[in-house]
C-alpha cells in the first residue's frame, strides 16, 4: 500500500513490488525486498527504496536487518542505490532532510481510494 512518488499508483499497481520480491527469514531475522523500477533511468530508484526501508523499520521489530535491493539489470546506477540503500549513515542523513521525510510520509500514508 504504498504510493509511488511520481504516479498516482501504489508500488504494487505499478509492479515495481510483488509478494515474490520479498524475502523473510524470521529465524535470522532478516528480510529482504527487491523492487524493480518502472524504467532504467528512474529518478526516484533512490526515494522508493527509501520508502520501503521506513515502512519496514515502523512496522517490523528492531532484531531485523533488511536489505533492500534493485532487481538486477532494471537501473542504470543499480549498484550505486544498493549502496546507497543500505549504508546506515547515508539512511540515517537522508531522514534529517525534513523534505524527504515529507515525500517518504506521503509515500507511506494510507489511501482510502
Amino acid at each position: 500500500d504504498i504510493k509511488d512518488p511520481e504516479h498516482p499508483y501504489s508500488l504494487e499497481e505499478l509492479k515495481v513490488l510483488t509478494e515474490e520480491s520479498v524475502e523473510i527469514d524470521d529465524k535470522r531475522s532478516h528480510v529482504r525486498v527487491t523492487f524493480t523500477p518502472t524504467v532504467e533511468h528512474c529518478s526516484m530508484a533512490t526515494v522508493i527504496g527509501l520508502c520501503l526501508r521506513v515502512k519496514l523499520m515502523r512496522s517490523l521489530p528492531s532484531r531485523y536487518k533488511v536489505d533492500i535491493r534493485v532487481a538486477p539489470g532494471t537501473h542504470a546506477t543499480e549498484a550505486a542505490v544498493n549502496k546507497q540503500l543500505n549504508d546506515k549513515e547515508r539512511v540515517a542523513a537522508a531522514l534529517e532532510n525534513p523534505n524527504l521525510v515529507d515525500m517518504v510520509d506521503e509515500c507511506l500514508a494510507p489511501s482510502y481510494a
